[in-house]
């Protein structure tokens, strides 16, 4: 007998709360994807309760795992850290919808999920390294001189550079930057990329 679909879709609701406001939007205040991240939460979960109760087979609804993610993921561009958020809400929400005998397996692992996240976003983690995308106002192609020109601008060590960008009719190179920012510099949660 399976275990009754309420105390699931309570034990969902509340780590997707957590998740969305309790570490997500704490951390990075975006209220856009608080509302992403409780709607396919939600809504992941309910189609999972439902293809679960009609004994439609697993792989139907990992493919509709698949499928949702592809799709929320081509619409707009977001960052790899609200990929974690989004996999992570879709994840609780396709566990908690699917029909199990002994709640404690997905508890455990809906809770696995929110501590890796807290712990990995922490803005203590890591909290020097910085992410730029950095215009120069002169076109430079040497890989030196620019490790040289960005390091003296953004204060940091820099630890990769990518060019996107080398325009030689109006002198300008844009670049990539991957930087550890000097332990005299003021970290701030958020700012960590």
């Amino acid at each position: 007998m399976t275990i009754p679909s309420i105390l699931l879709i309570a034990i969902d609701i509340a780590a997707a709360l957590v998740l969305s406001l309790g570490l997500y939007y704490r951390r990075h205040r975006r209220r856009d994807l608080v509302v992403a991240f409780l709607g396919v939460n939600v809504g992941v979960m309910a189609v999972a309760s439902v293809l679960g109760t009609a004994e439609v087979a697993l792989g139907l609804g990992l493919g509709l795992f698949g499928v949702l993610s592809i799709i929320r993921l081509r619409s707009s561009e977001i960052s790899q850290r609200e990929v974690a958020y989004y996999f992570a809400a879709l994840a609780m929400g396709l566990m908690a919808g699917l029909p199990t005998t002994d709640i404690r397996p997905v508890t455990a692992l809906i809770a696995l999920i929110l501590a890796v996240l807290w712990a990995a976003d922490h803005p203590r983690i890591l909290s020097r390294s910085r992410h730029q995308i950095v215009r120069l106002d002169r076109a430079e192609s040497d890989e030196t001189t620019l490790r040289t020109m960005i390091a003296e601008r953004v204060g940091g060590e820099v630890t990769s550079l990518t060019v996107q960008e080398l325009d030689f009719v109006n002198d300008t190179t844009l670049v990539d930057v991957r930087f550890r920012a000097s332990a005299d510099v003021r970290l701030t949660a958020g700012v960590a990329r």
